[in-house]
């Protein structure tokens, strides 16, 4: 089993709910830093995997969907300054406890892991994706878990359904469909959820549907009778939608298993990395725990 690890998440939430008057010793802020770090080692220490990456976004508006469509998440105001800030140390932190990080100017922390997953999936490697966000429920393979891991939500693939209203494999058309306000995607007007629910539940993909217009009429939908007309006059709005809404899962990324094997930490570098950020003992205790569970009890220690 490898953890691909939706970082982004989890540093938002650390940002805004830590105390924010932490500081590093040069007076950088450190709250959302240090909530991450307690979050990842806590679900090593909870999960212990043998393979794990950790996917980072570099930017809200620059990947290559804002070619496609330039208003892609420009609703979305820029992160604090602060937070930019805490970014890459966050990724530094995952490089000094041995796991692998991933960023790409072109291509979001989505896009990463659904590339990994690819890849891991060939090589008949099950994948848990550690996310909040419901675009990656679109990646969930029999044998995968979806994992919420504030929330302790872990979904099968056979779970996606009941909770996001379509399967994993139709997800992404489910979006295209009913847009995401999220993601500043319009989609289809008047095709809500339960709509776009319906919909695919019998037919297989947005090609399908729109191959079969002229039978939606017969469909026990409110509505059905009006849902030809405006799926036809919407048509290059739902399939730019999908282009949109679906995770890359190709991108020129050179990893494969072995390098997302999880390494010892590095006990004497997180101990400077740590002196610096003012961090107390909890995350040093943390630390030795960790490198014990691959090296024994006589592993190193953090400097104190």
């Amino acid at each position: 089993m490898v953890y691909l690890i939706d970082a982004s998440v989890y540093i938002f939430r650390a940002y805004y709910s830590m105390p924010p008057d932490m500081q590093d010793r040069d007076g950088r802020p450190a709250h959302a830093l240090f909530g991450f770090a307690r979050f990842l080692g806590d679900l090593i220490e909870r999960a212990r995997p043998e393979y794990i990456a950790v996917a980072f976004d570099e930017s809200l508006q620059g990947s290559f969907r804002n070619r496609i469509y330039p208003p892609y998440k420009a609703n979305r105001e820029p992160a604090p300054e602060d937070l930019k800030q805490q970014f890459g140390r966050c990724r530094e932190f995952c490089r000094h406890l041995g796991i692998a990080e991933f960023a790409d100017g072109e291509y979001e922390a989505d896009d990463i892991i659904g590339t990994l997953h690819a890849r891991l999936r060939a090589e008949g490697v099950p994948a848990t994706v550690v996310t909040r966000d419901k675009d990656l429920a679109q990646l969930i393979c029999l044998g995968d878990v979806y994992w919420s891991y504030t929330d302790n939500l872990r979904l099968q693939h056979h779970e996606i359904a009941g909770h996001f209203g379509v399967p994993p494999e139709r997800y992404a058309d489910y979006l295209a469909l009913t847009g995401d306000a999220v993601d500043n995607i319009r989609g289809v007007p008047g095709i809500g959820p339960k709509t776009a629910a319906v919909l695919l539940r019998d037919f297989v993909s947005l090609e399908e549907l729109y191959d079969n217009l002229e039978s939606l009429a017969e469909l026990p939908i409110r509505g059905a009778g009006t849902l030809a007309r405006k799926l036809e006059e919407h048509r290059d709005a739902a399939f730019l939608a999908r282009q949109l809404t679906g995770i890359a899962r190709d991108m020129p990324l050179t990893a494969g298993r072995e390098q997302l094997r999880r390494r010892p930490p590095d006990l004497a570098a997180l101990g400077e990395f740590f002196d610096h950020h003012n961090f107390g003992p909890m995350l040093r205790r943390q630390a030795d725990r960790l490198a014990q569970l691959q090296s024994g009890p006589r592993g190193a220690q953090v400097p104190s």
